[in-house]
């Protein structure tokens, strides 16, 4: 699976969604009494273990010129990431993993809007609906009779997440990813160390496990992103991502005995359609160019 075709990249992006979906379920095995900041600071210790043989390794064979560029935004992005790992503990020990994804899903709305508001993105009728059926979708999977941490949770980590990707705009193209993964993750350690030591919860050494599992597939789904938008237009293969859901519905059917309802499925189609109508669209788009440039290319040549 090189990433270099079409099929291939959505392959990965499949397997990097599975990956996402079990970091999700071994964080909800740690139960709902786990030591949240503690917990959130062993990831963050775990992903840097785990990164720093391999970046080392890829620093050595390539150029070093980059290492120290962007560690503002990877110190912003750090403590970000320390933010969103509490609000997905939170969301994840109140809400069944089907719904806490469905709602996840609704990160790339929230990163068109502040794609137009801060970057001043266009922003299209067809953007402004899918928004609209986005929220609407939250609602009918949610249904609140009351707001509860679970849901509030839920909603905060697609923003936090929205944000911190649209960061990722603004660093260092020539920079190695899971060397800027890295170092985000090392200025993840102070806050959540902190944290961890505020909370003053006894050591619980069975976290361990879960807090590597949980790494370890984290760093998976970054680099099947990595791999998987390497070679092919995002919006060819974007779409793949969403076969997380599903893997929500069935893991969670099957290890958590939680069986999604008629309003879950509806407020998915109202959450996923549009992005996967919006994603359709672009990949029509980049066609018509392409064709436009093959046809000038052909005339300028004869």
């Amino acid at each position: 699976m090189s990433g270099r075709t079409v099929s291939s990249a959505i392959l990965i992006l499949v397997l990097g969604s599975f990956f996402a979906t079990l970091c999700d379920v071994f964080i909800k095995l740690a139960g709902s009494e786990v030591a949240i900041f503690q917990f959130t600071f062993l990831r963050a210790v775990f992903m840097c273990f785990i990164l720093l043989p391999i970046v080392v390794l890829r620093l050595y064979r390539r150029s070093k010129s980059a290492v120290f560029l962007g560690l503002k935004l990877h110190f912003i992005r750090g403590n970000m990431w320390v933010l969103a790992a509490v609000l997905l503990v939170l969301s994840l020990a109140e809400l069944s993993l089907a719904t806490a994804n469905a709602v996840f899903y609704t990160a790339p709305i929230f990163i068109m809007l502040f794609g137009a508001f801060f970057y001043k993105e266009r922003l299209s009728m067809d953007v402004v609906l899918a928004a609209v059926l986005g929220f609407m979708g939250i609602l009918v999977i949610l249904r609140p009779t009351e707001i509860t941490f679970g849901m509030v949770s839920a909603i905060l980590f697609a923003v936090v997440l929205a944000a911190n990707s649209l960061l990722i705009k603004k660093l260092p193209q020539q920079q190695d990813i899971l060397y800027g993964l890295l170092v985000t993750q090392f200025f993840a350690l102070p806050l959540a160390g902190g944290l961890a030591l505020w909370e003053g919860e006894a050591f619980q050494i069975e976290l361990l496990v879960y807090a590597a599992l949980s790494s370890i597939c984290s760093i998976l789904y970054s680099v099947s992103c990595l791999v998987g938008y390497r070679y092919v237009a995002s919006s060819k293969v974007t779409s793949a991502e969403y076969s997380g859901l599903i893997f929500a519905f069935l893991i969670g059917w099957w290890i958590f005995g939680e069986t999604p309802d008629l309003g879950l499925f509806i407020g998915s189609l109202l959450v996923i359609t549009p992005l996967l109508y919006l994603s359709h669209r672009d990949v029509k788009r980049l066609r018509r160019e392409q064709m436009l440039s093959n046809t000038r290319s052909n005339l300028g040549a004869g």
